[in-house]
């Protein structure tokens, strides 16, 4: 029935600022771009390499969400990597902050979180 992610929504502060961000920081190439006038809403997909899409939108005056302390909802947007000290570095040398590696107690592997221009907790997992 349910076999992958297909998308994730992301409503970002600053258009601009986030699409720099993800199509050139983080390298996700664009599929589509398109402004909807009637909602004065710029919507961005962004393809991963497994296919599976982020939805990036700009929508006037959205509210802020609550983020700390950890708030109901989606609680972060995990990317899959092969070498989260690698991807670590590279984010570190593109001027983001990023947190010490961790290594999950049930799997052994090594992750780390940093965040997206509007705060979002994005983290980068080995596997």
């Amino acid at each position: 029935m349910f076999k992958r992610i297909h998308h994730a929504a992301i409503i970002c502060s600053d258009y601009a600022r986030s699409k720099r961000f993800y199509s050139e920081i983080l390298g996700l190439p664009a599929i589509a771009e398109h402004y909807r006038a009637e909602r004065q809403s710029y919507k961005l997909d962004l393809q991963l390499p497994d296919g599976s899409q982020i939805e990036l939108f700009s929508f006037p005056n959205a509210p802020a969400r609550p983020s700390y302390p950890e708030a109901r909802g989606l609680r972060h947007l995990a990317f899959a990597v092969d070498d989260a000290e690698a991807c670590k570095a590279y984010l570190e040398q593109q001027g983001i902050a990023v947190e010490p590696i961790r290594i999950d107690e049930h799997t052994g592997r090594r992750f780390t979180f940093f965040a997206d221009p509007d705060d979002l907790p994005l983290e980068v997992y080995e596997g």
